[in-house]
């Protein structure tokens, strides 16, 4: 791994330590600026040395120094996550820096929302519907999206768009056809949104993948609840991080699954 990759990797953990923040505070309706970070035992104030990402939690051996009460293993998770995806989008599409970065951006997003979602069944609007509005401000600068040297300005922002409404399509499609099915949502309207904005970045292609890659993860991992006991065939499971993982797994490399929409 190159130099450029590794500062990739140190920005992507700090970047990880914010999505904590956010992770926690944007379903109780905090603010994510103030006030700065807190122990989540305790709620006392953090100091910077206690603050490094993941190297702060082993040394304090998945404690608070404040309280001694044990920190959970979710936070140190996160932020080495987003370093690894930093580093490899980086490896990806660092010949194209500007995107580069808005991508480890879009990605730290998806990976919030796997979490906000599992936790609470919610998806935020300022995530979903933030990741399609920042999906087609670059898509001008989107690899995905490029028409060569002859293709017009408008081409890249209406892939995005035609990205993001077919997403959307595809998502409320598959909502009706379920609560019609089953008689109970089976595609939440966040999931709906979520798609909008996994479209926006990797184009129609992208959101007929990620519906697609998600739904076989979480067929996966339902039938193993299932075989496991651990749940029966009426309990709910959330979506939003099976589909997250299908848009995060588009950013490094669209399969031919959506091939009749491109």
């Amino acid at each position: 791994m190159d130099l450029s990759a590794l500062v990739a990797c140190l920005f992507g953990s700090l970047y990880g330590s914010f999505l904590n923040v956010v992770i926690w505070r944007l379903p109780r309706e905090e603010s994510v600026v103030t006030p700065r970070s807190r122990c989540p035992r305790c709620g006392k104030p953090i100091a910077w040395r206690d603050n490094l990402p993941v190297l702060s939690w082993i040394l304090l051996r998945g404690r608070g120094r404040c309280c001694r009460k044990p920190i959970s293993v979710r936070y140190p998770f996160v932020e080495a996550a987003a370093a690894l995806l930093a580093g490899g989008l980086w490896l990806k599409w660092g010949e194209t820096p500007v995107f580069a970065g808005a991508s480890i951006a879009a990605c730290g997003v998806l990976l919030a929302v796997a979490l906000i979602d599992w936790d609470t069944f919610l998806i935020p609007d300022e995530l979903s519907i933030g990741l399609a509005l920042v999906g087609l401000l670059f898509s001008p600068l989107n690899p995905y999206f490029d028409a060569g040297p002859f293709g017009g300005w408008w081409q890249a922002p209406w892939w995005s768009m035609r990205g993001a409404l077919l997403g959307f399509g595809l998502g409320w499609a598959v909502a009706a056809g379920g609560e019609a099915m089953f008689k109970k949502e089976a595609f939440g309207g966040g999931d709906v949104k979520l798609l909008a904005g996994i479209g926006a970045w990797t184009g129609v292609t992208g959101a007929f993948d990620a519906l697609m890659l998600g739904s076989l993860l979480g067929s996966v991992y339902g039938l193993w609840l299932l075989r496991a006991g651990k749940a029966r065939r009426s309990d709910a499971i959330p979506f939003g991080p099976f589909l997250a993982a299908g848009g995060v797994f588009n950013f490094f490399q669209l399969l031919p699954l959506g091939w009749p929409f491109n």
